[in-house]
């Protein structure tokens, strides 16, 4: 019942934690306490969903964490975005800088600097990745029949946005070119096989994959082999969503960039002001790293995107946030 006090919410959840645990947990992630003396449908989603997950962090070892928030970039941060995108653009006409160069940009440096991110578990071990990388899906023409091409970006410690820009402009230029890359060839080749040898190559694959042993031209594209794979619902129209985990491949972070919106926004006083936003939905492995060390991650997230200046210097420098 979101009527009721977001207090006794929490203590449905979390009936045995003490009032300071509670006070802790919303401090951690920068939600101010007064929250917990306000009906609960008075708080934005953002607040919503972490005043949950702070219920669920004094649950310890009671719940399995997926899914992170999803972080709205309100209207402060959209013109910040807006206006530097602006700015950017005044120089770049051919190929624009758009809001997804900004969030991949933004997630790349994300994942540099807060490296558990880019861990992954593969037949019961945790690695960590030797590069940060990132893929996403290039449609080839905006038709029901036309093909999709997979692209992959190789970030370096030195890389930028402008760099990023590059790359992502290389990558968009392959795909939409009558070139494959070589997991959508290998792909193709397994699909004309006869179906009972193509399902045994198929188990053999997963068994490889198992391991750690699939070889180069299978998976040196394939977007579950990246650090991080983002997609741009938006740009079809799409509100944002949540992408599942998989079984096949390494990726443990998924990024999914929503549509523009108009979202409700309660001050202290409980007055409501309507202002654009833009979802971003992340879904993460929890097993790589604790609540906190998330929590942290989507806060320098989402600092990079509400200073998006900060992406001109290398992703392996520091910021503070």
């Amino acid at each position: 019942d979101k009527n009721r006090m977001t207090e006794d919410v929490l203590r449905e959840v979390c009936p045995l934690a003490e009032d300071w645990e509670i006070m802790r947990e919303l401090s951690l992630l920068e939600v101010n306490a007064d929250v917990l003396y306000r009906p609960f449908y008075t708080l934005s989603n953002g607040e919503q969903t972490k005043a949950l997950l702070c219920a669920l962090f004094l649950n310890e070892g009671h719940f399995l964490l997926i899914d992170e928030p999803t972080n709205h970039l309100d209207m402060q941060a959209r013109e910040a975005v807006s206006a530097y995108l602006k700015k950017k653009n005044e120089t770049e006409k051919e190929f624009p800088y758009t809001m997804f160069h900004v969030v991949l940009a933004a997630l790349i440096k994300t994942i540099t600097l807060r490296p558990k991110m880019n861990r992954f578990i593969c037949n019961k071990n945790i690695y960590q990745r030797n590069e940060v990388s990132a893929s996403f899906v290039v449609k080839k023409r905006f038709s029901d029949e036309a093909e999709e091409g997979l692209a992959f970006v190789h970030a370096k410690d030195q890389d930028t946005i402008d760099t990023i820009h590059e790359y992502i402009r290389s990558q968009v230029m392959f795909c939409r070119s009558d070139k494959k890359d070589r997991s959508s060839d290998s792909m193709e080749i397994l699909n004309k096989m006869p179906r009972f040898l193509a399902k045994f190559l198929v188990w053999i694959i997963t068994k490889l994959d198992k391991h750690g042993w699939c070889p180069y031209f299978l998976i040196g594209t394939d977007p579950y082999y990246s650090s991080v794979i983002i997609s741009n619902l938006g740009s079809i129209k799409l509100k944002c969503g949540y992408h599942h985990l998989t079984n096949w491949g390494t990726c443990s972070l998924f990024c999914i960039i929503g549509e523009k919106k108009m979202s409700p926004f309660f001050d202290s006083q409980g007055n409501v002001e309507m202002r654009e936003t833009l979802d971003l939905g992340i879904t993460i492995d929890e097993r790589l790293a604790d609540g906190y060390y998330y929590s942290k991650s989507i806060r320098l997230l989402k600092h990079l995107l509400e200073n998006p200046e900060l992406l001109e210097r290398p992703v392996n420098e520091e910021v503070e946030y």
